[in-house]
């Protein structure tokens, strides 16, 4: 047990200034005492009090196997495009996955459902990825396994390589997505994705002039392409806010989505659960199969 710092406040005045500039730094908040004990958990142990630690700030609804657990509301432990997509990639069972921002692992349940060999799960949101580790211990996923990290570096710097990569919501977040399809296409065989892009005819034009720049032409790798800023604007004062790691991002559109696949040598593209009026903007599912 860590000593009392005023159990020695007697033995010296410097001991006593050593004390209260520790108390007057800037990382150091003063609770009262009831601020303190609330962070205790009197009642006895269960699934709720795990999944309180993060109370009203659950986006998913975990499954029922865990029984009446208050969370969130999304059904992302029953998600119809998992399931679609699955048995579009010829199953997983048996395969290695790459999961790219598994938000509260519900898709991570439903892949260790399918029998996959192992998961290896990278999140950035420090929030998101202690929610997957509690739920991976409510669900005993012991095939998953959750990275705490940016997963372009993650990319970037691992030797390994994956029979899936699954990355579902996470494309629409980067600054350059075509900078995240090159090191998928080195890294994994088959590929899952659901994404936003940019539509102007299916973006209102009041949303267009707030939230997004004009298109500016890249090349990434080779492969020439145009990028329409998104800024998230008031969203990044906000504590739940899961987009990207900087204040903005970029939206390919649907074509040139299509065509950096092909330029990374993708086939066999199969497209579902597009959504062309989705609210956030439109939205397209897919399944791929890599060069290797």
């Amino acid at each position: 047990m860590a000593p009392n710092p005023f159990s020695v406040i007697g033995s010296s005045w410097k001991t006593v200034g050593a004390v209260v500039a520790r108390l007057r730094h800037p990382k150091v908040s003063m609770l009262s005492r009831r601020g303190i004990l609330d962070q205790y958990v009197t009642a006895a142990p269960s699934a709720q009090s795990k999944v309180d630690i993060f109370s009203g700030e659950w986006i998913s609804k975990l499954p029922a196997t865990l029984g009446d657990v208050r969370s969130g509301e999304i059904d992302l432990f029953d998600d119809e495009r998992v399931t679609w997509a699955i048995e579009s990639l010829g199953g997983v069972d048996g395969t290695d996955v790459l999961e790219l921002g598994p938000l509260e692992a519900g898709h991570t349940w439903m892949l260790h459902q399918a029998g996959a060999a192992s998961i290896t799960s990278v999140e950035a949101n420090t929030p998101l990825f202690l929610k997957c580790l509690i739920v991976r211990d409510l669900l005993e996923m012991n095939r998953a396994q959750f990275l705490c990290g940016n997963f372009v570096e993650y990319l970037r710097t691992t030797d390994r390589t994956f029979d899936v990569c699954w990355a579902s919501g996470v494309l629409y977040h980067m600054e350059d997505p075509v900078e995240l399809l090159a090191p998928i296409s080195k890294r994994s065989q088959r590929l899952f994705l659901w994404t936003h892009y940019f539509g102007a005819n299916h973006i209102t034009r009041k949303i267009r002039q707030r939230r997004f720049d004009e298109a500016r032409v890249v090349r990434t790798e080779g492969f020439e392409h145009r990028l329409y800023r998104h800024k998230y604007g008031i969203a990044l004062r906000f504590r739940d806010f899961i987009g990207g790691t900087a204040p903005t991002s970029s939206w390919l559109p649907r074509e040139d989505l299509l065509g950096a696949l092909e330029h990374f040598g993708w086939t066999d593209i199969k497209i579902g659960f597009e959504a062309k009026d989705h609210p956030h903007g439109p939205a397209l599912a897919l399944t791929a199969v890599g060069r290797g």
